[in-house]
């Protein structure tokens, strides 16, 4: 169970936990850029909501060099540099694989990940990343290569945890063992789709790597692209993601025959939440928060009333006791 951690100088109160078993305390909630950053905002917005997270105790900012093809990360380094933080009071990630069409542009090759870091550094304007994910596993590149380039990183000074993002529990093992046995930096941290309809991942394939390393955990999608926000219950609004361009295979999905079930899910969990006086977004969120394997859930509001709701469930994590946690797996009935 992580540590929690409060402090009160920021306006509103925000809890922070260990990065797995790194010293590294990240805000239970964080803030991240896919699918909003250069779609649905550009520089000044984007650092009003930048703003408005740190103002709340946010300290994680989460980016890829594949989100919006690099645009994503020149639009968060232009808002830092706006912002003027300090570089010590925030952290700042960025992933590798999908970062251009050409053979030595993707994937885990030791020289991808050199390259990448490279180019998320100066899209970022830092001198180095916080959090550096492998964002998929390479089939085609050996573990052992993509350890010893995430190492040399570590060495150089220009990241400071490495981790991945939807590997297998047995990859994220070998990783380890590779680790171990050649004296290199081992990860820190995984970062899985986790929500109320994803559960597979953190409740029972990793559970060992929960228990034998203590791996840390950034999970994004905790509202399942929005669904756990209740919005969708009656259709497709205007201007939310589903009507973006990019994005048209979230609202394939959202309409499939697959997700009929979860619509009518969805509309039990509000009425519980409305039940408990709770928005749906607050219930979904905490839900999240009270898996004590999450390190931070990773919050992607395109408008700022949206985040400062979602900001207020640190405030309601008391609402779900051991009874509503029970109503909501009798409700999901999707437990692993």
């Amino acid at each position: 169970m992580p540590t929690l951690f409060t402090f009160s100088n920021y306006k509103k109160s925000m809890n922070y936990r260990r990065l797995g078993k790194t010293g590294l305390k990240v805000s239970e909630l964080s803030y991240g850029s896919w699918v909003t950053f250069s779609f649905q905002l550009g520089v000044d917005t984007a650092a009003e909501m930048m703003k408005l997270a740190y103002d709340h105790g946010v300290n994680f900012f989460d980016n890829a060099e594949a989100y919006a093809s690099g645009q994503a990360e020149i639009i968060m380094g232009e808002a830092i540099k706006k912002l003027g933080w300090g570089r010590d009071t925030y952290i700042v990630s960025s992933k590798v694989f999908f970062g251009g069409e050409k053979p030595t542009q993707t994937g885990l090759s030791h020289k991808h990940i050199i390259d990448a870091c490279h180019g998320a550094l100066q899209r970022l304007k830092v001198e180095y990343l916080d959090l550096y994910f492998c964002h998929r596993p390479d089939p085609e590149t050996p573990i052992e290569e993509t350890v010893r380039a995430m190492h040399t990183l570590v060495l150089q000074g220009k990241v400071c945890y490495w981790g991945t993002s939807e590997w297998s529990a047995s990859d994220i093992e070998e990783a380890y063992r590779l680790s171990r046995e050649l004296g290199l930096t081992p990860p820190s941290m995984e970062q899985p789709e986790y929500n109320m309809f994803t559960r597979e991942k953190m409740e029972r394939e990793y559970l060992q790597l929960f228990e034998d390393e203590q791996l840390g955990t950034t999970i994004w999608s905790p509202l399942a692209s929005g669904l756990l926000t209740g919005k969708y219950m009656d259709g497709m609004p205007d201007g939310s993601r589903t009507s973006l361009e990019n994005y048209q295979f979230i609202k394939d999905r959202f309409e499939s025959a697959d997700y009929i079930e979860r619509h009518e899910k969805v509309k039990e969990l509000f009425k519980l939440a409305e039940e408990l006086g709770l928005p749906l977004v607050n219930l979904a969120l905490c839900w999240c928060l009270k898996n004590q394997n999450v390190s931070t859930v990773i919050l992607g509001a395109s408008k700022a009333h949206q985040l400062k709701q979602n900001l207020k469930s640190v405030d309601h994590m008391n609402i779900l006791d051991e009874s509503v946690m029970d109503q909501i797996d009798s409700i999901l009935n999707n437990k692993p």
